[in-house]
């Protein structure tokens, strides 16, 4: 089994789904259903740089939906930063590393990405680089104040006061300590599906 990962580079908004593999027709899959739940217009994609992306399927949908279709860094370990931060800070320090099987488990872990996308992108914030500086052997780095996704698109003037305001609407129905104990409760459901030669901890 494995995680679709889909992050906006503007605010960070990021969207997950478990797919049963990495066979392009599960991926195409989760790439239009992370897009039906997107709380912007999808402009583009850049994608990695596997088969399960560059292929003529998505090729064809991005031409026929007037995306921009585009692949990161190709030959680098770390082609999609973007996306290889949050494979750890949303997708790894949430489930870990356990190896996950079977329909069960596909459908378990997407209830669960389901609370996730709520807590991260409403309730985190986090901080986006600004620039960088070299004085001499160092590097230095300096990024702005930490903002949640929500806040970031709601400070875009590309989004439409129905967008905002369905953003607004979804924000105030929400309850961090009750997502966050929602999401506990599965993480331990999740963990008991790991395979036993795979399990690893889960960080609540």
């Amino acid at each position: 089994m494995n995680t679709l990962d889909m992050t906006d580079i503007y605010s960070g908004w990021t969207e997950t789904v478990a797919v049963v593999n990495k066979a392009q027709a599960h991926v195409f899959a989760g790439i239009k259903a992370i897009r039906a739940r997107l709380p912007f217009t999808l402009r583009g994609v850049d994608s990695d740089n596997g088969s399960e992306f560059i292929n003529q399927q998505l090729y064809r949908y991005c031409k026929d939906e007037a995306l921009l279709f585009t692949r990161s860094r190709p030959y680098r370990k770390n082609d999609n930063c973007h996306i290889e931060e949050k494979n750890y800070s949303v997708v790894r320090k949430q489930i870990g590393y356990a190896r996950l099987e079977g329909d069960g488990a596909v459908k378990m872990l997407n209830t669960y990405y389901e609370l996730l996308r709520l807590y991260s992108n409403y309730f985190l914030p986090s901080v986006k680089l600004l620039g960088k500086e070299r004085r001499g052997a160092r590097v230095y780095k300096k990024y702005d104040v930490p903002v949640t996704p929500c806040d970031r698109l709601l400070l875009n003037p590309d989004m439409t006061d129905g967008q905002k305001a369905a953003l607004n609407s979804q924000f105030v129905s929400l309850n961090p300590a009750a997502l966050k104990r929602d999401m506990m409760v599965l993480q331990e459901q999740i963990l008991t599906l790991a395979l036993p030669s795979a399990r690893s901890g889960i960080t609540p």
